[in-house]
């Protein structure tokens, strides 16, 4: 009986257990696709805030990308097939997003006037520009308003001498509306508007003063603008804007600023009225960059250093690291190890703060070296052009040796002993083992290093800024750079630094960056073949 019972049983523990797993892969299934409808839902929830600002910029080329992009990845996720793509797909969006779009998006730059006083569209020019030179009308009736807002941007709701009711913002002129809610003759609410209270006003005065709603869609009707959020009153224009001829007049003077194509109006005498708007401009950046003296000088003696700087500074930081790395390969030396992790430090510390640590032990008035080593005197290490350049090499040196003498240290032990033996019977001394034997074999491994190691001193920003900011600065220039500046860093401080930001040329150096940086690693790959050859 005993026997039969368990029999019975048998078969419906198996049939459990198949159901158990069934059903935990079933579940499994299920929190996986529920996980990718979640990340799916959030890719899609940003592509479409994308969509809306860039329908809104009337971005249409990227709006169309943004559209696409985002529904061939859902056809991706949601199809049972496609598996290679479901893997691909992330790294070829980040791929495209931060390396491809950036570079092509640099490079249309560098062909634009794009920079302080040329950051818009034309049509944003004309409204800057009337509405930097509005006056209130002095007959202008009183307008009753209530400050509204709609998806955190500020409106007036304006009720007319004649008891129409319209509403309008900054980018939007005065439109009529019907529905809106009256309290003794003023509308005071709207639907799909959050009417502000008084005190709310009162925090937000110096919004609402700001504020200019276009009285209609031509710009020379003037404005509506309110200094306490409670009455209204028309703003005219100084300058009358004639949209056919492409001309923009002061009332008060009578000059005509013309629309000359160079993305600003501009006078017969050559005076333009900023803000202008941004255009593209050809070659003219990268022609200007050659021809222009106040920019051709500085951008003449900037290469020049940065090509220095980097070639010194690879080569003196791989013989010094290739020395200590013979040095210290020695097996029977003692405490080798605490020498190697003593040697090791300045790569251990971020390379920013040791920069810091540098400049200020170089203070010519108080730093360590000056003080103490030197006993008082007052050398200007980072305000002499000369011996800037010198302290930031030293300072590089001092920051990029323990990185080659690591690679050379791994070098020199992977090159067989055998060698090092057949040479020593053949009557070779220690000099000829290393110069003919060692040091090719050396550099077949070394040498995309030190490409590398160009490249990064080629663009080290880090090390310039930091440490003297790219000063001393040259005189009589038109862009502010110094004698220590590298390219880069010229490129920032074009960009970002000053009164006037020339984001275009900035993009237009950029380029000539890339491509200088792009030649030298080809050549220096094609050299690096011939080397693993003779190898």
């Amino acid at each position: 009986m005993t026997d039969v019972t368990t029999t019975e049983k048998m078969p419906q523990t198996r049939r459990q257990r198949q159901a158990a797993q069934l059903a935990d892969a079933a579940s499994q299934k299920i929190r996986w696709m529920l996980l990718k409808i979640v990340l799916l839902a959030i890719v899609d929830a940003v592509a479409l805030y994308g969509a809306f600002v860039l329908f809104t910029h009337r971005e249409w080329v990227v709006l169309a990308l943004v559209v696409v992009v985002t529904i061939i990845v859902n056809a991706i996720y949601f199809s049972k097939k496609h598996i290679p793509g479901k893997y691909l797909a992330p790294g070829i969006l980040f791929l495209v997003v931060f390396q491809v779009f950036t570079l092509l998006y640099t490079g249309y730059i560098g062909f634009t006037n794009y920079g302080t006083g040329h950051n818009g569209s034309k049509e944003q020019a004309v409204s800057a520009l009337m509405a930097s030179a509005q006056e209130r009308v002095a007959d202008s009736p009183t307008y009753p308003v209530t400050v509204v807002e709609q998806l955190g941007t500020l409106g007036l709701l304006v009720t007319e001498p004649d008891g129409d009711v319209s509403v309008g913002t900054n980018e939007q002129p005065l439109h009529e509306v019907t529905d809106a809610e009256m309290e003794g003759g003023r509308a005071v609410a709207l639907d799909g508007w959050n009417s502000l209270s008084f005190a709310d006003v009162l925090s937000r005065s110096s919004e609402i003063e700001a504020l200019s709603v276009p009285f209609s869609d031509d710009p020379n009707d003037g404005s509506l603008r309110t200094p306490d959020g409670q009455n209204g009153y028309l703003y005219v224009s100084n300058l009358a804007y004639d949209a056919e001829a492409g001309t923009m007049t002061d009332t008060r003077s009578g000059v005509v600023y013309r629309d000359i194509g160079t993305g600003a109006f501009t006078a017969d005498d050559g005076a333009q009225l900023l803000p202008g708007w941004q255009i593209t401009v050809g070659f003219d950046n990268f022609i200007r960059a050659v021809t222009d003296g106040s920019i051709r000088g500085p951008l003449i003696s900037v290469t020049v250093w940065t090509f220095a700087f980097a070639l010194i500074s690879v080569a003196s930081t791989f013989f010094l690291g290739l020395l200590l790395a013979i040095v210290f390969n020695k097996t029977r030396m003692r405490f080798r190890n605490g020498y190697r992790i003593l040697l090791i430090l300045p790569y251990a510390f971020p390379a920013f703060l040791s920069a810091l640590v540098w400049a200020g032990m170089m203070n010519e008035s108080f730093g360590f070296i000056n003080q103490v080593l030197f006993g008082g005197a007052s050398i200007p290490w980072l305000t002499d052009p000369v011996l800037a350049k010198v302290s930031v090499l030293i300072v590089n040196l001092w920051l990029g040796f323990p990185y080659m003498f690591l690679v050379c240290m791994g070098a020199l032990q992977g090159i067989p002993e055998d060698v090092n033996e057949a040479a020593v019977v053949d009557g070779a001394n220690p000099w000829q083992i290393f110069r003919q034997i060692k040091l090719p074999l050396l550099l077949v491994t070394v040498t995309p290093l030190l490409i590398s190691s160009f490249a990064f001193n080629f663009n080290n920003f880090n090390l310039i800024y930091m440490l003297t900011g790219g000063g001393p600065r040259f005189e009589g220039v038109s862009i502010p750079v110094g004698h220590t500046d590298i390219l880069i860093s010229m490129v920032y401080k074009v960009a970002f630094t000053g009164q006037t930001r020339d984001y275009g040329l900035a993009s237009a150096f950029t380029i000539i960056i890339f491509i200088v940086v792009a030649v030298i690693s080809i050549i220096s790959f094609r050299k690096t073949k011939a080397l693993e050859e003779l190898n």
